[in-house]
């Protein structure tokens, strides 16, 4: 009989999630450049079945990246917020302590990693937002008409919620193990940009510290955004709806 022991003083502590759905041009890439930096970074691409063949570029990677890089196989392509909600459950499950959120399409500089995750592990936040708008609005290649729609977005969630984060919409963010225990994961409602949002809410709401680090954002130069109409007005109007829902729930759980 066999026995296996896991020594977890030898696991890493950092994890950075990044959902994938067709991110073929992108995949290779953005994982080998986190796979570099230091201190070192494990990755678990949660990917949606895409058709492209994004999970067999992740499992070929696996062979080189023993015990680093992970993958979470889902049946279908269910929203931003239940992929990242999955891939906070793996992580927990296995013991990571700073758990990361970023899109594989290079839109977030993987070099700000070791920033968020300063901002957590010696500021003491609970939670660190990659901002684009906490120095001004720092946004490369997108066209004006979106800058002004993202950053009156944020403007928009502030007056609404009281939270005084700047960038509210942010997808790069850090989160302490102990955060994500407080929040009821399984009462997270939305899944797409909303859930950024409703993420930071339900993190304010139970006081946890929450502190923007600058950073640049830069647009996709391959493969194709995921951002459409529904999900605006899931936004637009989620943010209304937080609200109300927290006037009648303790914590705003």
């Amino acid at each position: 009989m066999h026995r296996f022991y896991i020594n977890f003083f030898d696991l890493s502590n950092y994890i950075v999630i990044i959902p994938t759905y067709n991110e073929r041009e992108n995949a290779e890439a953005i994982i080998r450049k986190v796979m570099s930096l230091q201190p070192a970074f494990d990755v678990l691409i949660v990917d949606d079945n895409s058709p492209d063949g994004t999970a067999d570029i992740v499992k070929h990677l696996q062979k080189e990246f023993t015990d680093r890089l992970h993958i979470l196989e889902r049946t279908e392509k269910n929203g931003l917020g239940t992929a990242y909600i999955a891939g906070f459950k793996w992580c927990l499950a296995r013991h990571y302590q700073y758990i990361f959120e970023m899109d594989a399409d290079f839109s977030h500089n993987p070099e700000d990693l070791p920033r968020l995750l300063h901002a957590c592990e010696t500021e003491g936040a609970g939670l660190a937002v990659g901002s684009r708008y906490i120095t001004g609005v720092n946004v490369v290649n997108w066209p004006m008409s979106r800058v002004i729609m993202s950053y009156y977005a944020s403007v928009y969630v502030r007056f609404i919620t009281g939270m005084t984060i700047r960038d509210a919409t942010a997808g790069f963010v850090c989160y302490t193990r102990q955060t994500l225990e407080a929040i009821n994961l399984d009462k997270i409602k939305f899944k797409g940009y909303a859930f950024q949002i409703e993420m930071k809410f339900k993190a304010f709401l139970k006081h946890i510290k929450i502190l923007e680090v600058p950073i640049i954002f830069t647009d996709r130069t391959l493969g194709t955004s995921k951002m459409s109409k529904k999900i605006f007005r899931e936004a637009f109007f989620g943010v209304i709806e937080l609200k109300i829902n927290s006037w009648f729930r303790k914590n705003g759980a």
